[in-house]
């Protein structure tokens, strides 16, 4: 599929459910795949991904209702508890530190660079994710849960949450988006 083609079908997918269309073994393949392939500055490789699923899922989206105090209305956190599991992103602090260390002329630019790479990550797989015909969407409930998600899962402090994206197979689809005047956005000299 062109890139352009996957970019036109992936879109925030909110009505998802637990059934996947195809074997749970071709989507964690897929994600490690993607991990592996992304590109970063440096090849500092500072992204982290965990994916949970099953009673994991559950636990991880009861803990952000509980986390808010009742501040996100249960409908919403349940459209995404409903999903087969959730895409934790992460960057590793202690990667990022290490090579601004190892490279002190470019240490203040070293957390940006590792945020793009994060952000490329996030959008190759949830374009990826949408080829395979499940639906995501990106979530950012951090940083006001994170100790939270830490503590649940036992994730290591010097991972930052960047994102979450749930994702299950899909009951609707989304309503078409609207075109926009991308003149206001793009300029060619």
């Amino acid at each position: 599929m062109k890139i352009i083609d996957s970019l036109k079908q992936r879109r925030s997918n909110y009505d998802i459910n637990k059934n996947l269309p195809i074997e749970e073994k071709v989507v964690f393949d897929f994600i490690k795949e993607a991990t592996e392939l992304v590109p970063d500055a440096f090849n500092m490789k500072s992204s982290r991904v965990v994916v949970v699923t099953k009673e994991n899922q559950d636990l991880l989206w009861d803990k952000i209702y509980e986390v808010f105090n009742g501040q996100v209305p249960r409908e919403k956190i349940d459209g995404f508890k409903n999903g087969y599991g959730t895409i934790l992103y992460f960057v590793d602090n202690n990667v990022v530190k290490g090579l601004q260390e190892q490279f002190p002329p470019y240490a203040p630019k070293f957390i940006e660079w590792s945020k793009q790479s994060a952000g490329m990550l996030e959008l190759s797989i949830w374009s990826g994710l949408k080829e395979l015909g499940i639906g995501a969407s990106l979530q950012h409930y951090n940083p006001v849960i994170d100790d939270a998600v830490k503590d649940l899962f036992s994730i290591p402090e010097s991972y930052e949450l960047n994102a979450q994206m749930p994702f299950g197979g899909i009951n609707s689809e989304p309503s078409a988006k609207e075109k926009e005047d991308i003149s206001l956005r793009v300029t060619i000299l």
